[in-house]
């Protein structure tokens, strides 16, 4: 199968320079007592319907050639082991995916920050795009500290398509396996690769992650717990009802607002016995970061453009090879189960979702 590599790799970007939306994606992480891992996190990156509802799958052994801003003559390599990824437009790319030995990969918008190395013909062989940055981890590594210890192997560059614009395309990375292990990668100031612990696997967009934990600390006091009646020349004066203990939580959708809402949910999440509960939790919490169409937008695109709305929210179980998702269009979640495929025979394919995009309503049928 033929992939369309301009197209592929740079028109999620593409449509975000166009249209300048609010890129408002959120991801967290979840654990259980069984060993389990969940990342999981909100979409919303689109110029408009993204059908994300389609997923790519690469084998074992196969060929990719990084695209550079002189072709494709970039990084050649031959995968080691398989993936599976979300798509963006029909395209073999998209913001999440996740290996046959449960490393994950997830994108994320960084706009001002992001400042890959400049493009040197010299070093085209190392040289790659950041789509096929994403594509190299998966299909090379089966965990973080292999990622770590291969990021000096490679430059990431910008890529960018007249045809679609000739846009940038600022994103950062998060990386994670089954032992819990959660990094983020970001690169600035024209190639420095900076390396972050996901500090509980959370994750949103600009300012540079060190700015996000350094603005935690303007929100130490909160706590699940209400707070206590406070009494007042004799009188008391009792919290009106629960989540007293979250009052200043911040509720809007700026990164910075979902960073701290992202963390403290995910601090203040149940005990989960297993990596299926985890998932359900995970999507639970993400309700909280669901954008509605016309949220974000302005003027005549209100309830019409859903470029900034949430279109898909997924949640990968490392442990079991389990990646689900659900849509904007169909809340019924589905589920791509890896260890059920043999990645050293299976062809390189573009799985269709093919349900109808509406939601599901089951309707009860009492007895006469």
């Amino acid at each position: 199968m033929k992939t369309p590599r301009l197209a592929t790799l740079t028109l999620v970007g593409i449509a975000f320079a166009l249209t300048r939306p609010a890129a408002a994606c959120t991801g967290i992480s979840l654990n259980s007592a069984d060993g389990g891992v969940v990342c999981a996190r909100t979409v919303e990156w689109a110029l408009g319907d993204a059908h994300h509802d389609t997923l790519v799958l690469f084998p074992r052994n196969h060929a990719f050639t990084a695209l550079t801003p002189g072709g494709e003559n970039g990084l050649k390599w031959t995968g080691r082991y398989g993936f599976v990824s979300l798509t963006a437009y029909g395209e073999e790319y998209g913001p999440d995916a996740v290996n046959e030995n449960g490393l994950y990969v997830g994108v994320y918008y960084f706009p001002g920050y992001a400042s890959f190395a400049p493009y040197d013909a010299a070093q085209a062989d190392q040289s790659l795009s950041v789509g096929d940055f994403m594509r190299w981890m998966l299909s090379s590594f089966k965990s973080v500290a292999e990622v770590r210890a291969n990021l000096d192997k490679v430059r990431v560059v910008n890529v960018a398509d007249e045809r679609f614009g000739g846009a940038p395309l600022p994103f950062h990375w998060k990386i994670a396996d089954e032992t819990g292990t959660s990094i983020v990668v970001e690169i600035v100031d024209g190639g420095q690769v900076k390396i972050h612990d996901a500090l509980l696997g959370v994750i949103t967009n600009s300012p540079e992650y060190g700015w996000h934990l350094t603005n935690l600390r303007n929100y130490l006091g909160l706590a699940g717990a209400p707070r206590q009646a406070v009494n007042l020349e004799g009188r008391s004066f009792a919290p009106l009802g629960g989540g007293t203990g979250l009052m200043g939580l911040p509720g809007d959708f700026t990164p910075p607002s979902r960073f701290v809402r992202a963390l403290a949910l995910t601090a203040s999440a149940r005990p989960l016995a297993t990596s299926e509960d985890a998932v359900f939790e995970a999507f639970r919490i993400l309700d909280n970061f669901n954008i509605p169409v016309g949220a974000t937008a302005a003027g005549d695109k209100i309830a019409k453009d859903i470029a900034s709305s949430t279109q898909v929210t997924t949640a990968s179980d490392l442990k079991n090879r389990v990646l689900y998702f659900h849509t904007m269009d169909n809340r019924q979640i589905q589920k791509l189960d890896l260890k059920k495929i043999d990645f050293g025979t299976v062809k390189h394919q573009v799985l269709g979702q093919g349900a109808v995009r509406k939601q599901a309503v089951h309707e009860f049928a009492p007895q006469p």
